[in-house]
Order: C-alpha cells, then structure tokens, then sequence
C-alpha cells in the first residue's frame, strides 16, 4: 500500500523572503546534478520554477518547448509558502517558510491525493541540498557538474562503509552520508568533481567484481556500437533509468559501466 504522505524540514540562514527566493528562483543552482536526481539525466539542461499559481515546475531539456512538467503551481504567496500538483505522479506538495531566529525552517509536505496510487517522494532526500547551497553560494555561485569518470565500490554494508570512509578518510558527499540505521539504495561519495559510488556486494560481486569503474561518455548509442564491434562481453544492452546506460566486462572481467552525459557535463 502506498504510503499516504512524506515530509521534510531544514533550518536555513536566510530570512523567509531571501530563502524563499534562493529556493525558487536558484534551484537550478541547489539542485545536485547526480545521474538519478533527473527523470531523463542524459538530456537535463536545468531545472526551473515559473513563478505563480498556474506556474509549472521544469526539468529542461532543450528551452523553450523541450521540457517535463514536473508539477503546476496551485498557491504562490512569496516568502511564505508554496504548492504544487505534480504532473508525473499522484501526489500535491506544500513547501512553507517560517521564520526562526537568525534564519528559517524550510518544510516540505508531499501528500497522495485522494484516490491517488502513485507517489515518489523524493523530497525527504533533496531538501537537505538547499542550505548546502546557501552556505556555499557567495564563495562557489555556480552549480556543481560531475566529472566524466566515476567510481563504483561494492561493500556487505555500503552505509556503513560511507561513514567510515566520511570519518577516517575524509570523503565528503554532496547528498549526505547516511545516518546509523539508513540504508539508502543510492549513496555517492565526491573527491572533488569525481563521484565514488557505494553499492550492495551480491552474490556475483566476489572477489575481483568488488568493484566497478562508471564512465560518462558524448554518445552511448555510438560507444555501445564500437565496444560490441570490438569484443567488449556485453553485460547489459542500452537501458534507462533516469540515467542510460549499458554494463561491459573488459577482457579480465572488470565491470565497466557506460553512461550518456548530460549536455552541460
């Protein structure tokens, strides 16, 4: 059954009007570029909201037209609050601000209309980039873009291993190294503008398959050809998840994935 709502807070170092801004008219700039933070991340442009009751909320391919509408804006009061009704599942949001002392807490609730069935709550596991932006926008104004070659590590226990990896190492995440008791599915750790993804060791990741190697390329359609015209052993044909991709075993089995770059990338 599909749960009823999700919701999320943060505290920002903004007064109400100023965070209220930053969130709508900057969310291109919050917004972390990872490969499953798009709906199609191989064309994403930008993200963007038209301010206003009956504004949409965009994930921009090629402006003005080639776009997904993400949501319709149904209440707009700046500095205050904002909502919408997605336009790609079954679920109403309400974002408010509030004042605090020396800045604002940011809550977010996104709740399945009645007789609704699908929902992604996403919110819960983006909210937290907003004050990441606010604390780094005068001294980094731009958003952050992901290097082309990106790092898959499988652990028993990849929650675990990105907190270790946070305390002795040093890795920091632009998302956020999960809590004691968090599992989540995705986890991306950065050195710099390159990402080390942790995922779950299976059954067929033993001992030389513990790890992977991700590479974001111009043209997949045209990389997949080459690597199969070559003797790449193909794991996985072209797929999309958010993301297209395809999987290849090199010649002493290490797992290559090979992913479409974004324009901007």
């Amino acid at each position: 059954m599909t749960e009823q709502s999700a919701s999320a807070s943060v505290e920002v170092a903004a007064d109400p009007a100023t965070a209220f801004r930053i969130f709508t008219e900057e969310i291109d700039l919050w917004w972390v570029r990872g490969p499953i933070n798009f709906f199609d991340s191989a064309r994403a442009t930008a993200m963007q909201i038209e301010p206003g009751v009956g504004g949409r909320i965009l994930e921009v391919y090629t402006p003005p037209d080639d776009v997904l509408e993400l949501g319709t804006i149904t209440d707009w009061e700046p500095g205050a609050l904002f909502a919408y009704r997605s336009s790609v599942d079954d679920t109403e949001t309400r974002i408010s601000f509030d004042a605090l002392d020396g800045g604002t807490r940011v809550t977010v609730v996104q709740s399945l209309v009645q007789g609704g069935e699908k929902a992604f709550y996403f919110w819960p596991n983006i909210l937290h980039w907003v004050p990441q932006w606010i604390d780094r926008r005068n001294a980094s104004p731009s958003p952050r873009e992901l290097d082309r070659l990106a790092i898959a590590l499988y652990y028993e226990d990849p929650a675990a291993a990105a907190r270790w990896l946070h305390t002795v190492f040093g890795l920091e995440s632009w998302d956020k190294i999960p809590a004691e008791g968090e599992k989540p599915s995705w986890i991306e750790l950065h050195v710099g503008s390159a990402a080390i993804l942790l995922f779950q060791l299976t059954e067929d990741r033993v001992g030389g398959l513990d790890h992977g190697v991700w590479v974001y390329v111009e043209d997949l359609d045209a990389h997949f050809a080459h690597s199969s015209a070559n003797g790449a052993k193909i794991v996985s044909e072209i797929h999309q998840h958010g993301y297209r991709c395809y999987e290849a075993d090199d010649l002493e089995g290490h797992r290559w994935t090979f992913t479409q770059a974004r324009p901007a990338q």
